[in-house]
């Protein structure tokens, strides 16, 4: 698998560029959000990869963090949404918006994807409301953007790994759901406080939670 491309920014298009490393161009199927931040055409650019692999076509699609292309591939796996359709969902929400709105249920928001309808929408919730918290609970490289990525910046498969949880384990459910909510961009204090209001549950019951309490008022 090409799990990530670096090399200069050949050629931009409507949904893909070509990225030239040594001498041979890959083309690289984006989301609008990853074309709004490439650098000028002839910069270094790096983005992380999934190659999509079909009896007649391979096509490589191409993200800014690792925490966009984990969301691909579970959006990729509910039945109905083609990897072109991710990659809208993608472009609408970004890695945290696809976060929160499917923590949260809301339907309406990945309905505002271009081609996603309501009922795609509302399978999507249903089939990834308990995965979310996996990706969310990722390390600092799901918010690396276009630059290319340092190797200390990597997030290891230790970073984001989440043990299943128990009734006996309620402090791993806390760690993983402050991880999450941290990755989310909510500050230390105030996602250890919604954590400690939003009740019992696994990971993803309290992040689904704290999240509403975080929500602005009004």
């Amino acid at each position: 698998m090409i799990g990530k491309i670096s090399g200069r920014l050949d050629y931009i298009g409507a949904d893909h560029v070509m990225i030239d490393t040594g001498g041979v161009g890959y083309v690289v199927y984006i989301s609008s959000r990853t074309l709004a931040a490439l650098p000028p055409l002839g910069a270094p650019v790096a983005l992380f990869t999934e190659l999509l692999v079909r009896e007649d076509l391979l096509q490589l699609f191409g993200f800014l963090s690792m925490g966009e292309r984990e969301w691909h591939r579970l959006l990729v796996s509910v039945q109905g949404v083609g990897a072109k359709a991710a990659l809208a969902i993608m472009g609408t929400l970004g890695a945290d918006g696809v976060s929160r709105a499917i923590t949260l249920g809301d339907q309406a928001a990945i309905k505002a994807a271009p081609g996603v309808g309501p009922k795609l929408a509302q399978r999507v919730v249903l089939e990834l409301k308990d995965k979310a918290h996996k990706v969310m609970a990722m390390g600092g490289a799901a918010a690396k953007q276009v630059e290319a990525p340092k190797a200390e910046s990597l997030a290891k498969p230790g970073d984001y790994e989440v043990v299943d949880t128990t009734p006996d384990m309620v402090g791993n459910a806390q760690a993983d759901a402050l991880s999450a909510l941290v990755n989310l961009g909510y500050g230390h204090s105030d996602a250890a406080s919604a954590i400690a209001q939003a009740g019992e549950g696994d990971a993803s019951d309290l992040i689904r939670n704290a999240l509403r309490l975080l929500a602005p008022k009004g």
